[in-house]
């Protein structure tokens, strides 16, 4: 398959130290996509887990050896945005060498538009205010993605497809607080104050490309469950990719 070449990439919610990690895929939907800029928005290591029960494998390493390789190798500038999973990057912050950059934000300028580039926890009270009801929900949230495994390989077995308890429980409670709606509007607000025309997050594990109130409101979505980037080509367009439906349009060898 011949290298795809985009004019920026994002995406977020890696999640390296975790066993749900998607980060095979990744380095391989990485090696067959190049592009000019390649933005990490948030959460690509989970300091959190790290601390507690989560393990570093190999294929966590490969992946960041996959991105000092694009830096050597490749014409590539590479913007690590601080998540809340990775908030131990603060004390670095800012931290730029050269054509990467570590920061908690940033203005993202392509085919006459600006983007405002944050993970989305900014606005999170309960991560900010309430820090260990934070964890009791991120706690949570493992052991959703634990049941999930041990229910879909069943399901794999009998020929079913994959089915998310944690992503409904998700939609369903969110739905019922307004989550979303509030997190993405919030945003826009946000992306008008800082006089772009659209912005760029992740943060909630849920993909989108829409418009609110003339704003562009793009998700990168996450690597855990939805495995979803975003790609701009040369002419400004935005797109999600899903890794699945990517795999079979290409014909990718797993």
């Amino acid at each position: 398959m011949q290298v795809k070449h985009h004019k920026c990439i994002v995406i977020s919610d890696v999640h390296l130290g975790t066993k749900n990690s998607g980060v095979k895929q990744l380095v391989r939907f990485l090696k067959n996509n190049s592009c000019e800029t390649l933005i990490l928005n948030g959460d690509i290591i989970d300091g959190w887990q790290l601390k507690k029960s989560g393990k570093w494998r190999k294929k966590h390493s490969r992946f960041l050896k996959l991105i000092i390789k694009i830096l050597d190798t490749k014409n590539t500038r590479i913007i690590y945005i601080m998540g809340n999973h990775d908030d131990f990057l603060d004390e670095f912050l800012p931290f730029e060498f050269g054509r990467f950059l570590i920061t908690r934000d940033y203005i993202y300028e392509s085919a006459g538009k600006r983007f405002y580039i944050c993970h989305g926890d900014i606005f999170d009270h309960i991560t900010s205010q309430f820090r260990f009801i934070a964890h009791l929900g991120d706690m949570g949230y493992t052991l959703l993605l634990w049941l999930n495994r041990r229910i879909n390989h069943r399901r794999q077995r009998k020929g079913l497809p994959y089915f998310s308890i944690s992503q409904q429980i998700k939609h369903k409670v969110k739905q019922a607080v307004s989550f979303i709606s509030d997190f993405e509007t919030t945003l826009c607000r946000l992306a008008e104050t800082k006089k772009c025309q659209g912005v760029i997050c992740g943060h909630i594990h849920q993909p989108d490309n829409k418009f609110l109130n003339e704003i562009h409101y793009l998700n990168s979505g996450d690597w855990v469950e939805s495995y979803t980037a975003l790609t701009e080509d040369f002419a400004g367009n935005w797109s999600i990719v899903r890794y699945a439906e990517w795999l079979t349009e290409n014909s990718v060898s797993v």
